[in-house]
């Protein structure tokens, strides 16, 4: 109550997604709001029981972390109702991000429509724009795919698809060269007008110092990958043998999509146009089995754990 009601005004924040939504930020960073269609309401109200022991049972849950749902009716002629649910921000931190991913495991669509010279720390990068292999320590490794595999139970009983592992990357070097070209972290440190939900402002007040746990705050080494120019697009590059030292944040978002007539239709649809299995309409069962087979790609053991 006191984050989003207290005397610091909310941050309108800029949404990265096709949904609509408006997404603010209260001033500590520590939770994010969201507006919500009607149809998610109905959703999250229809798994909330499901949701709340799933949480109960398993404080290391990467799924979003939900602490309110809200309803407020405008005063005026059409007296329009605004829908809102109150989050916590996976990115709250100390740390600046320096790169941001949006992965599915599906390719159809999955890259970002930003131009190379645009890329920043901004950016929501996706799928096929993803040029790393994360490499956990052992005990890490072993406790994600536990997770992962619950929450991804958990998600698939509910007939929920569509739904993301959002990655945050700290680099712990002060100059680290990415394939897009040179990136000087320091330069960009600080908050910025533009910044974009799941954020972090980049500052280091001690108070906000937190431990490591599952999906936050988790030193890692993160390889290099490169992709071969080849007509069939490749989810996870060849690994170059290239590390560096980061910091990692991730969670499952966007969990209260259904799948639902409307997505019935467009698997149906742009089954005719594409290859079935590269799009991100698909039905929970296979979804949840193509989501877990590419993100135990994307993140691997670290085979010389010390």
């Amino acid at each position: 109550m006191l984050s989003l009601c207290g005397d610091q005004a909310l941050r309108e924040l800029s949404s990265p997604g096709k949904s609509g939504s408006f997404f603010y930020l209260t001033s500590n960073d520590q939770y994010m709001i969201k507006t919500m269609k009607k149809a998610e309401v109905k959703i999250f109200l229809k798994m909330l029981r499901a949701y709340y022991n799933h949480v109960r049972s398993f404080e290391n849950t990467l799924v979003t972390k939900f602490f309110g749902l809200h309803c407020v009716k405008l005063a005026g002629a059409n007296q329009k109702k605004v829908r809102f649910v109150i989050m916590g921000n996976l990115f709250c931190s100390d740390h600046f991000i320096h790169r941001r991913f949006d992965l599915k495991g599906s390719s159809l669509g999955r890259t970002t429509d930003k131009p190379q010279t645009e890329i920043d720390e901004y950016t929501i990068l996706k799928d096929l724009d993803l040029n790393f292999i994360f490499r956990l320590q052992k005990h890490w490794y072993q406790e994600f795919q536990r997770q992962v595999d619950k929450d991804c139970d958990f998600l698939e009983q509910e007939n929920i698809m569509d739904y993301s592992l959002l990655v945050g990357v700290h680099f712990r070097d002060k100059r680290v060269i990415m394939t897009e070209g040179s990136f000087d972290s320091d330069s960009s440190r600080g908050s910025s007008p533009h910044l974009s939900p799941h954020l972090s402002r980049g500052d280091t007040d001690p108070n906000r110092l937190s431990k490591i746990k599952l999906g936050s705050n988790m030193p890692t080494k993160a390889e290099l990958t490169i992709r071969k120019s080849d007509c069939e697009p490749q989810l996870i590059g060849e690994p170059t043998g290239e590390l560096y030292d980061v910091i990692l944040y991730f969670g499952i978002i966007d969990i209260l999509q259904d799948y639902d007539i409307s997505k019935k239709l467009e698997h149906a649809y742009k089954s005719f146009q594409y290859d079935p299995t590269s799009i991100s309409a698909v039905d929970p069962k296979q979804y949840s089995r193509r989501f877990k087979d590419f993100v135990y790609k994307a993140f691997q053991e670290d085979k010389v754990d010390i």
